[in-house]
């Protein structure tokens, strides 16, 4: 498990410092920004969507290595998602990060977003690993209002 752990923890590292999908996406048609206050992550998500279909995503933003990287796995898992789907993963991936620490995490379906399960473990990152997904919510239904995890 240790091994798996520092896994992890090397993947989150390496899409801070290289987050796939960051910049802005010129054809966007639907955008939110997200603002988490407790840590000053802040985020500005972009979303390409035709027919229900994710057809392209990105970000820009600043903040700690858990929402940065947060932001760019969910990026990478979302495109050519449809809208249901992208749901579906929000609600999974809501679950995992806030599962008790100690119980068996359901991982099923979660693919490479199961990195962050060990987000659980540390209360006040919940809302750094939340952010780029609250967000990406926001954007699918057109809200026009900055996303806060407060």
């Amino acid at each position: 498990m240790d091994d798996l752990r520092e896994l992890y923890q090397q993947v989150i590292l390496d899409h801070n410092k290289n987050p796939k999908n960051f910049g802005k996406i010129a054809a966007a048609n639907r955008t939110a920004e997200g603002y988490n206050p407790l840590c000053g992550d802040r985020i500005d998500l972009y979303l390409q969507v035709e027919d229900d279909v994710i057809k392209d995503i990105s970000f820009e933003g600043a903040g700690c290595a858990i929402s940065k990287s947060s932001a760019s796995v969910m990026t990478t898992v979302l495109k050519g998602k449809s809208i249901a789907e992208a749901e579906q993963l929000f609600k999974k991936f809501q679950k995992l990060i806030t599962s008790e620490p100690g119980t068996e995490p359901d991982l099923k379906d979660l693919g490479k977003l199961a990195i962050f399960c060990g987000v659980r473990e540390f209360p006040l990152r919940v809302k750094c690993a939340g952010l780029a997904w609250h967000t990406m919510v926001a954007a699918l239904k057109n809200e026009n209002t900055i996303v806060s995890t407060e």
